[in-house]
């Protein structure tokens, strides 16, 4: 945290949604919670929040610990196995506003399903008090509905909130988005900008269809980013080009 005689740089945007999917919380692993990774993410939170002028709120995944689709997949109940999928997101949250705090970050953790004893209710005037008072807020537990993933919650808090942009934070050195799959094509060529429409008609695989409608019709838009790429949400909010961006 900086104190009160250090100059913030304005950033390119004066608030932000952050996406961080469940995956980005397992590591190397592929499940569960990997403790370092989440020091690095907090860090970098951290590293920006004392270098630019920017309210800064954040979207966990659960998919480290849980996938709605999984369960429905083995049979469970479609709505039971998503309403699993957002406690796991709450489990994301709770780790990394603990080591956000460890780090002297204040934060909050809001959760679209009510659970007073871990954290406060999703809403959205006391969201936007905690953001203009310097504190992270974390946005848990999806939209509080089933069928819906965390990418769609994303992009409804972020215009809810009226950030300027979603950064979609991605891992396993992926850049951004990419005009084949890279994991099978080593060829692939990393996109520096992209359409909304263009992102539907060619089901890239960058949010769910839902999220990149609803951010078309918010104009809101969309940088697709390597979230464990050092420094570069920094140098996101400092206008250079990294990753994605989806317009």
């Amino acid at each position: 945290m900086s104190d009160s005689s250090t100059q913030l740089q304005p950033g390119r945007w004066g608030r932000v949604v952050l996406k961080v999917s469940g995956e980005a919380f397992a590591g190397d692993m592929g499940y569960g919670i990997d403790g370092h990774v989440v020091q690095e993410i907090a860090r970098q939170i951290v590293k920006v929040r004392s270098e630019f002028d920017v309210q800064l709120a954040i979207v966990v995944g659960g998919g480290n610990i849980w996938r709605g689709m999984a369960g429905s997949g083995a049979g469970m109940d479609r709505a039971q196995a998503d309403y699993m999928g957002m406690l796991a997101t709450v489990i994301n949250a709770l780790a990394l506003q603990d080591t956000l705090e460890q780090l002297g970050q204040p934060t909050r953790v809001q959760t679209a399903i009510h659970m007073s004893q871990v954290a406060e209710p999703y809403i959205r005037r006391r969201a936007l008090r905690h953001l203009e008072k310097g504190r992270v807020v974390i946005f848990a537990g999806g939209t509080g509905n089933p069928f819906f993933t965390t990418d769609t919650t994303a992009a409804l808090r972020a215009v809810e909130i009226e950030a300027g942009a979603i950064l979609k934070g991605t891992h396993s050195g992926i850049q951004g988005v990419y005009d084949d799959d890279p994991r099978e094509n080593p060829n692939a060529q990393l996109l520096e900008e992209i359409t909304y429409i263009d992102v539907l008609n060619k089901g890239l695989k960058v949010m769910d269809s839902t999220a990149i409608s609803l951010c078309m019709d918010n104009n809101l838009p969309i940088v697709v980013f390597d979230l464990m790429g050092d420094g570069n949400v920094g140098q996101i909010l400092a206008g250079k080009q990294v990753g994605t961006a989806v317009s």
